[in-house]
């Protein structure tokens, strides 16, 4: 991995030609898809800490809403609706990333890397305090305890069952493929705070930062599903939500900086080389 980093970086400096380019983008950004599995894989050593947050939520509200969202609207037009949410959650960042670079190169490299520097910042805090979510963590537990208000610390029993049983009988075709994703790619980790939230919040400020007002309308509905759908499907706490929102803000802030820090000494040695040279080529001529 960091040889073909570092080697389509190299052939880039050589060959500034769009296909290296993207692969640049491309293979970083695919690489999320194999980072994410690896916190679960790290974290596992350090227990599980979905009582803490199960607890709190019951402490502040007096029920645990990912269980009431759902018992509250069990029509299967509703369940489809955020379900479709929740499964545009990586077309939607897919699909803005290639519009921005179509339609503007220079602020999709801010876009990219303030979208990359955030995810690592989740994964960072999920490999920090491991979370699995209620749809892992009920299941551990039993529903009837949650719904009691008993959450047990599990300790490290996540480090040997990681399967997740599905709740909906009758799926329809959006249900169907989010069940299947989650299999295929669920780790019992990620919880806190949802980077679902905080990832597709980042995505519309950024959207909104470029001015691209038709693409933020089109867009916010479906994010609006998506927010829902994380507590509706049992994936986060409604407590992960909020913090996915205020993380959202704060890793935007952060990664914003932390570019305009690079770029600008970047830009201070590329302008400093080019005078370098200019003053070579004139004593050379002289």
């Amino acid at each position: 991995m960091i040889f073909a980093i570092f080697g389509l970086a190299y052939l880039n400096s050589i060959k500034n030609w769009w296909v290296i380019r993207f692969s640049r983008f491309a293979f970083v950004g695919g690489l999320l898809v194999y980072w994410y599995p690896e916190t679960f894989d790290i974290n596992r050593m350090i227990p599980n800490y979905d009582h803490l947050l199960a607890g709190l939520e019951q402490k502040i509200f007096g029920f645990q809403p990912a269980i009431a969202f759902s018992q509250l609207y069990p029509q299967r037009w509703f369940c489809e609706l955020l379900n479709m949410g929740y499964f545009a959650y990586y077309p939607l960042i897919i699909g803005t990333s290639m519009y921005l670079y179509i339609k503007d190169r220079k602020y999709f490299e801010y876009f990219f890397f303030t979208v990359l520097f955030s995810f690592l910042c989740y994964y960072t805090i999920y490999i920090l305090f491991p979370t699995a979510g209620p749809q892992y963590y009920f299941q551990a537990i039993g529903f009837d305890q949650a719904q009691s208000g008993v959450f047990p610390h599990v300790g490290f029993y996540f480090d040997r069952h990681q399967e997740l049983l599905s709740q909906n009988t009758n799926p329809g075709f959006f249900s169907h493929l989010v069940q299947n994703t989650q299999q295929v790619g669920e780790r019992p980790t990620a919880a806190f705070p949802s980077s679902h939230v905080g990832i597709s919040t980042l995505v519309l400020i950024l959207i909104l930062k470029n001015r691209r007002y038709l693409l933020f309308s089109i867009l916010f509905p479906i994010y609006m599903a998506l927010v829902a759908a994380t507590v509706y499907i049992q994936a986060h706490y409604l407590i992960d939500v909020v913090a996915g929102l205020a993380t959202s803000v704060v890793f935007f802030i952060l990664g914003s900086q932390v570019y305009k820090e690079f770029t600008r000494k970047y830009m201070g040695i590329s302008e400093l080389s080019s005078v370098f040279l200019k003053e070579r080529v004139k004593i050379r001529n002289y």
